[in-house]
């Protein structure tokens, strides 16, 4: 052990030998009759302890402790059978006691950086025009590479179709409640269920029904004011889309009852007063083209059969115009025809 430089503790230990060495000489008290008093019966005196060989200077300081401890009336202990014994530390050991000015606060360590949150794939923009057009659509999202890469992509200039003898469309609408959204990219109908059409054997339930303005389906080159597309899904997920063309011309019944409930703001579903039916949007004739092509909007998705009424029905200026004030265009460019194979009804 190093030998102690703690001027607190040399201190005390000077004191407490200089009060030994005193009370040593001091001579006993003297009564009034000038004899000496009797001094009190004294306390057991510690066994002395056992004489040292000289030692260096830690040995030294070991033994000032031990009859500094004796003094104070501790026992003098072996150091491995006393756990209570304190030993002394220079300050090179131990560093500087702690005390005033001296006792640091912990330093606060460094608040965890949060993660950064990803980006939500599912909040990418997309219009019909600018930057996010639809040249920009397969790039914005993974899952719309289709609208880029696509090799069956709608709508398309509807030319050469087979007439062919096909199979009629059995429309099976009825009046229904309904309710009228402003998606951001058209004006939306949701209806409640129980409207489908059957076609091939195979039934599709109606999921809701959209505008665009103008037409996207061009027939032989001839595109059309707005067109109408009615939503339909088997029971597989298959997607069957009815396209309605109109033209400028008479008022719209259905077309106005829809516009009377447009909500005031946009993504907010507004449920309508009273109710409509699908059978007078519907032209006379129900001849029809189809052909197998996509969605018209993102994702693009393909394998979507188009069934495009040949007779297109009508809609005023004055409701196509109430479109154009929310929409003056949203349609996408036709893409290529690719080789598929159109058929139109005899």
């Amino acid at each position: 052990m190093k030998t102690c430089q703690n001027p607190v503790f040399s201190l005390l230990l000077l004191a407490a030998l200089s009060a030994g060495a005193a009370s040593a000489s001091e001579p006993a008290p003297v009564t009034k009759a000038g004899k000496a008093a009797r001094p009190a019966k004294a306390a057991p005196a510690a066994p002395p302890l056992p004489a040292a060989a000289p030692a260096a200077a830690g040995d030294s300081l070991d033994r000032l402790r031990e009859r500094l401890a004796e003094r104070l009336g501790a026992m003098p202990v072996a150091e491995s059978a006393n756990p209570n014994l304190v030993r002394a530390v220079s300050r090179s050991d131990a560093g500087p006691l702690p005390g005033p000015g001296l006792l640091k606060p912990a330093a606060k360590s460094a608040p965890a950086s949060k993660p950064k949150p990803k980006a939500d794939a599912g909040t990418a923009h997309w219009a019909y025009s600018g930057e996010v057009g639809p040249q920009a659509w397969g790039g914005l999202r993974p899952d719309f590479a289709k609208c880029g890469n696509g090799s069956r992509q709608s709508p398309i200039d509807i030319r050469a179709g087979i007439a062919v003898e096909l199979q009629s469309v059995l429309f099976d609408y009825r009046a229904s409640a309904f309710r009228v959204i402003d998606n951001g990219h058209t004006v939306q109908v949701n209806l409640a269920s129980g409207n489908a059409v059957d076609l091939g054997g195979r039934r599709y339930e109606l999921q809701q029904f959209h505008f665009h303005r103008p037409s996207e389906e061009r027939v032989d080159g001839r595109q059309f004011d707005m067109s109408v597309h009615l939503v339909h899904k088997d029971g597989e997920g298959r997607l069957l889309v009815v396209a309605v063309l109109i033209d400028r011309g008479s008022v719209q019944p259905l077309v106005q009852a829809v516009w009377n409930n447009l909500p005031l703001e946009k993504h907010v579903e507004a449920p309508a007063q009273g109710a409509i039916d699908l059978n007078h949007l519907l032209p006379p004739d129900r001849g029809y083209y189809t052909y197998m092509g996509s969605l018209t909007t993102p994702p693009c998705s393909e394998g979507v059969q188009w069934v495009v009424m040949r007779q297109p029905v009508t809609a005023s200026a004055e409701q196509m115009e109430i479109f154009s004030r929310l929409y003056p265009m949203n349609a996408r460019p036709v893409q290529q025809a690719g080789g598929r194979l159109i058929k139109q009804s005899n």
